[in-house]
């Protein structure tokens, strides 16, 4: 068994804007809780004028091409390491991931990491994975093992087969530290941390490798307008600096804490939450020439999109509405307080959204109130 770390950026908080897909982030929407008009009477605001104009939501970014994040390798074994893999080594399940005392330490593929021994008598998940690699590897099947919870002596027998396979004392016991259990059947070894010669020793929490899916995605970092932009599942073309050009998909959008430039050509504050969208790519041979000329820098395009003159709000006048949609308040000469008018969001392009009223009348030149 060991503990797997892996570097996890928190996700984005993204709300969902239309049925187009058009989302903002960061910033909650305000909700419409204090009345028609949504805001206390003591409460000072500043306007924007609402404009008629064309969004265009054409962008690129600069950005990188690599591995995704990185699973830190703890083991829990106990001796020397006598061999270790190379950066760039990838490695499947049933292969050996690095060599203590020279024998091997196994790549199993499951949803948790083993925590102890493994032997007759013992129940539990961790059985059931053990049993599960052991028949995908071949050492049995169906007609001679039921995969389940319960270690039995049918269990100890295929561990049997595996030892000798592995070159083992065949004792028919999984001890502590035999194994790595990952989710990935193939991994990429992004970095050897231990060294031949070294020790391992069980409880010392230090790293040994880490390890990353084998695929290559494009990454790019965003400022807060341009996520709109980039929603997960959004298709858009990548251009290596190397050569060549793939097609790829927004994965997913993330966050982790800024500390200075970005892909996103706005770049980060130091300290302030950074987004990023991760993309997979369709060229995955472009990819790796990328990365065997260490040219790594890509650039992201995403598809022209248009809203013809149409009638434009900035997006921090949108106002969440309890039964469900939007809307806009709007100052009127000789009333006190605003008023309420119902809106569809269509396209958000940086920091202006397009809107057409569903209810009342919105007008070029009229004010819509962003409170302060």
């Amino acid at each position: 068994m060991t503990r797997t770390r892996r570097t996890v950026m928190a996700v984005a908080v993204v709300t969902v804007l239309a049925a187009g897909g058009v989302a903002a982030a960061r910033q909650p929407w305000r909700s419409q809780d204090d009345g028609e008009g949504g805001l206390r009477g003591n409460e000072t605001w500043s306007t924007a004028a609402v404009q008629r104009t064309t969004l265009s939501s054409g962008l690129e970014l600069t950005g990188e091409v690599g591995h995704g994040p990185a699973t830190e390798i703890v083991g829990q074994g106990q001796g020397t390491f006598t061999k270790l893999p190379r950066p760039g080594d990838r490695i499947s399940a049933g292969d050996m991931l690095y060599e203590l005392d020279a024998e091997p330490v196994v790549l199993f593929t499951g949803s948790r990491p083993f925590w102890r021994d493994i032997t007759t008598g013992v129940k539990g998940p961790d059985v059931q994975e053990l049993e599960r690699n052991l028949t995908d590897l071949g050492y049995a099947d169906a007609t001679d093992l039921t995969v389940d919870e319960e270690f039995t002596d049918r269990t100890a027998e295929a561990v049997k087969r595996w030892q000798k396979a592995l070159g083992l004392k065949q004792t028919g016991k999984v001890e502590l530290g035999r194994v790595i259990v990952l989710q990935d059947r193939v991994v990429y070894v992004e970095e050897v941390t231990a060294k031949a010669g070294g020790t391992e020793v069980a409880g010392s929490d230090s790293t040994v490798l880490k390890v990353a899916k084998p695929d290559l995605f494009a990454t790019v970092q965003l400022a807060d307008d341009q996520i709109a932009q980039l929603m997960p599942g959004r298709e858009v073309t990548v251009r290596f600096d190397s050569g060549g050009v793939s097609k790829g998909k927004v994965k997913e959008i993330t966050r982790s804490s800024g500390a200075g430039d970005g892909g996103g050509g706005s770049g980060g504050e130091v300290g302030k939450d950074q987004a990023t969208a991760t993309i997979s790519l369709t060229g995955q041979k472009q990819a790796e020439a990328a990365i065997d000329q260490a040219r790594p820098t890509i650039t992201v395009t995403v598809p022209d999109e248009k809203a013809k003159d149409v009638l434009v709000v900035p997006v921090t006048a949108l106002l969440a509405r309890p039964e469900g949609g939007y809307g806009v308040q709007v100052a009127r000469s000789g009333r006190q307080e605003p008023a309420l008018v119902r809106v569809r969001v269509g396209l958000i392009v940086g920091a202006r959204a397009q809107v057409t009223p569903d209810s009342g009348t919105l007008r070029v030149g009229d004010k819509v109130v962003i409170p302060s």
